[in-house]
């Protein structure tokens, strides 16, 4: 089961946060990635990363060896850990973010359960929940490294495949 929920709040120190984050999801049994949601080009972007990023690991083509750091790469259209990090990378200050959810066992967050978990997670790091910070622009795919004359070649109804063809790409890089 993979959930992605938008997000706004305050980070005062990302290692910190990061930390937290990693201990919140040990103790839930799930991964979560926590991501920059301006670089977000809506929840099929996401979607997308963590289905190649678990298809990775299943393969045994992963290039990392946490889920969480395989799905970031995905999800920046990046190799290298530190460009995704840049790109994708939660930020220190106000800020709107993107966690994704994976249930890797299919069995610890279902239905209500799953909503406990959300809002257990928004209350624990003092966010609200805003999944409009997923909804992506023009800009969202310029900051995202995407050219104005790729931009040019599609309709905005097909922005999105801009960011799944990147995401994708990845795999062909490897």
């Amino acid at each position: 089961m993979i959930v992605v929920v938008g997000a706004r709040g305050t980070i005062q120190n990302v290692d910190e946060f990061l930390q937290q984050l990693l201990g919140f999801s040990e103790e839930h049994h799930l991964v979560i990635q926590a991501l920059d949601a301006k670089a977000v080009y809506g929840k099929d972007h996401l979607v997308s990363a963590t289905e190649h990023a678990v298809r990775a690991f299943t393969q045994g083509r992963n290039a990392m060896n946490f889920l969480a750091l395989e799905l970031l790469l995905y999800a920046a259209g990046e190799r290298q850990i530190q460009k995704a990090i840049k790109k994708m990378g939660v930020k220190r200050g106000k800020g709107q973010i993107a966690f994704v959810i994976i249930d890797k066992k299919k069995q610890s967050v279902k239905g209500k359960s799953f909503d406990r978990v959300v809002n257990t997670l928004l209350h624990t790091f003092q966010f609200v929940r805003d999944d409009k910070v997923l909804e992506g622009t023009k800009d969202t795919l310029k900051r995202f490294g995407i050219k104005q004359r790729e931009i040019q070649t599609v309709s905005e109804q097909r922005y999105g495949d801009l960011i799944l063809e990147k995401v994708a790409l990845v795999d062909v890089i490897k």
